[in-house]
This record gives structure tokens, C-alpha cells and sequence, in this order.
């Protein structure tokens, strides 16, 4: 993913510093680019909102967790799309999708640097590694309030 988001920007640079000219790799190279960056967007940083939210979150909290990965995610999109034409003014196209590429590289950093692997843990191990009471249960009132250790909480009505 980030050899194609370097790939794009170096393709249009080119292609910026040559106007009138048809340049054929550098064509080649930024369709192949945007190829393969929406490839490997699909099977990484894409469905992270959900999959890494639904992973973490406790039952009675995932769908605000889901809510609110998806509301930065669309926030984030947003900007990029109201900021790109003046940027791309300021900086060129190439110059843009180069600083799109360095903030998704920190990103990736963020990603591997904070956020812990997930695969095959239970609620209560991920409750643990996130430092929350895996052993609490929400009262009538909304209000979380821990449970004996030994009780659990009765579904019959």
C-alpha cells in the first residue's frame, strides 16, 4: 500500500513537470498506483473502522465504538476532499498525494505502535488489555455498578 501511494505522486510529478507530453510509463505508473493502493485499501486500512472497533468494544458499547470509527473515518474523508483543490494549487498534485502518503505512513506507525493484536482473544482479554472491568454490568439507571464474583446476570423476565 505505501509503495502505491508513493508510486502516484512520483507519476504525477512527473507528468506535472512535462506539460503537453505524453509520458506513457508515468501514465501507466499512476493508474497502476491507484490500482493497487484501492486493492490494498479494501483488505487493510478500509475496513479497520469496523472490524478493529467491533474486536474491542464490549457488547453493550460496540455499536457506539462502530459509530464513532466510522464518523473519523468519514470526518477524515471530508477534509481530505474539501482541502485537496487548494492544496494540489499550493503543492502541486504530485506535492499532495506525497503528503497524503506521509500521513498514512504515520498512520501505519500509529497503527503498529499502539493498538494491539487482536486475533483470538476473548471480551475479557480485551477488557484487560484495554483496563476496563470486564466485570461490571449495567443497572436499570444506565449506571455501570460491578457485580459480586460469583453472580451473573439473569435474562429471564
Amino acid at each position: 500500500m505505501v509503495l502505491s501511494l508513493l508510486g502516484l505522486p512520483t507519476g504525477l510529478a512527473v507528468v506535472g513537470r512535462h506539460p503537453g507530453t505524453r509520458i506513457p510509463w508515468a501514465i501507466a505508473l499512476c493508474v497502476a498506483s491507484n490500482m493497487a493502493y484501492v486493492g490494498f485499501f479494501s483488505m487493510g486500512l478500509g475496513p479497520i473502522a469496523w472490524v478493529y472497533s467491533s474486536e474491542i468494544f464490549p457488547q453493550r458499547l460496540r455499536a457506539l465504538g462502530c459509530e464513532l470509527g466510522v464518523a473519523c473515518n468519514r470526518l477524515a474523508s471530508g477534509v481530505v476532499t474539501m482541502t485537496f483543490l487548494s492544496l494540489s494549487t499550493a503543492i502541486t498534485t504530485g506535492g499532495s498525494f506525497f503528503l497524503y502518503a506521509g500521513i498514512t505512513m504515520l498512520g501505519w506507525v500509529f497503527l503498529f505502535a499502539y493498538l494491539p493484536e487482536t486475533r483470538g482473544r476473548t471480551l475479557e482479554e480485551m477488557g484487560t488489555l484495554f483496563g476496563t472491568m470486564a466485570n461490571t454490568g449495567t443497572g436499570a439507571d444506565g449506571v455501570d455498578t460491578p457485580l459480586p464474583p460469583d453472580s451473573t446476570q439473569d435474562t429471564k423476565a
